[in-house]
């Protein structure tokens, strides 16, 4: 049984999910040749019909709670044709989604969304972060010239007449058993969030904290803890350790999506790697943004519990999936 030392500290009472499936709708990588990964399985390629990757990152999570499935999109990737191919290949009906989440501003996770909105129903509850709505922009590492990041346009969704919008600061339940995690906590000294970062004020530029980003965390029965990021700006380990308080759950399951260390330090890499040892999940699935000198390092250290991530895989947590061997 998870344990639960933070319960008292706890601001939920989470319903338990007795099956979670995460579907990576799209990601930075695809292969169709690796084998499926535990409790997973990875979409294979056939004649005239692949997986898109991309840099985007797009998620599709059933929670069955109570024998009843209920169904969420978390992010939306980058290139609308491409996610949409990937919909229709991993058989997504978007009609049947009862939420609609964006983790952050940025336009690799929300590029994608209004063409996934014309085919929800009508009244669908769209929750975003506050800051969702800004423009940003970006200087590159080495670079004095602003990158133009655009705008995900509120007015634009509200003439759609879709989706309805709910700004989260605090955690809420989404869907029964997955929750979003309002403001994340900054707790931990290394994690700094992303330098260069920028959005339009009233007046002037003004420096880009993402402290809006949001992640979503599920209770599943008898497991613990899914925390799903999308780019865990604040830093996965505080990412986890703020689900983990706000679940009032210590036991993690599965910490799997972004974790923005690409262009990190290895030293940054290290205590992170050392800390979600510490934290100790299943499952360690970083994607996205997470950077390939961070992902070779959470496959060396932890190879009995990571996972390499591909576009289009489907995991499946719950009562009837085992643990790591």
């Amino acid at each position: 049984m998870p344990t639960n030392k933070h319960q008292n500290e706890g601001v939920l009472t989470p319903s338990e999910v007795e099956r979670l499936v995460v579907t990576v709708v799209t990601d930075n990588y695809y292969d169709s040749l690796r084998a499926d990964p535990p409790s997973g399985k990875r979409w294979k390629v056939s004649p005239g019909a692949s997986i898109h990757a991309e840099h985007g990152l797009s998620y599709h999570i059933e929670a069955v709670v109570n024998g009843k499935a209920h169904f969420l999109m978390f992010d939306y990737g980058l290139d609308p044709a491409g996610v949409l191919n990937n919909i229709g290949l991993l058989g997504i009906d978007l009609r049947k989604v009862n939420a609609f989440g964006l983790s952050h501003g940025h336009f690799d996770h929300w590029s994608g969304l209004m063409k996934i909105l014309e085919q929800g129903v009508s009244g669908t509850p769209l929750y975003v972060g506050e800051g969702a709505f800004v423009h940003r922009y970006s200087l590159r590492p080495g670079s004095q010239d602003l990158r133009d990041m655009g705008q995900l346009e509120r007015e634009a969704i509200e003439r759609q007449g879709i989706a309805r919008i709910i700004e989260v600061r605090k955690p809420v339940e989404v869907i029964p058993g997955c929750y979003m995690t309002g403001n994340i906590e900054k707790i931990t000294e290394y994690e700094k969030g992303s330098p260069g970062r920028f959005f339009k004020g009233d007046t002037t530029l003004e420096e880009d904290d993402l402290s809006g980003e949001q992640a979503i965390a599920c209770n599943v029965k008898n497991k613990g803890l899914v925390v799903i990021s999308g780019c865990a700006h604040a830093g996965i380990i505080n990412t986890v350790r703020h689900a983990q308080k706000m679940m009032g759950i210590d036991k993690v399951h599965v910490v799997i999506g972004g974790f923005h260390l690409v262009n990190a330090s290895q030293e940054v890499i290290d205590k992170t790697v050392d800390d979600m040892e510490a934290i100790a999940p299943d499952y360690v699935i970083p994607a996205h943004c997470t950077g390939f000198e961070a992902i070779l390092s959470f496959a060396k250290r932890a190879p009995r519990q990571f996972i390499l991530n591909t576009a289009g895989t489907q995991y499946l947590f719950g009562e009837e999936t085992q643990r790591c061997p």
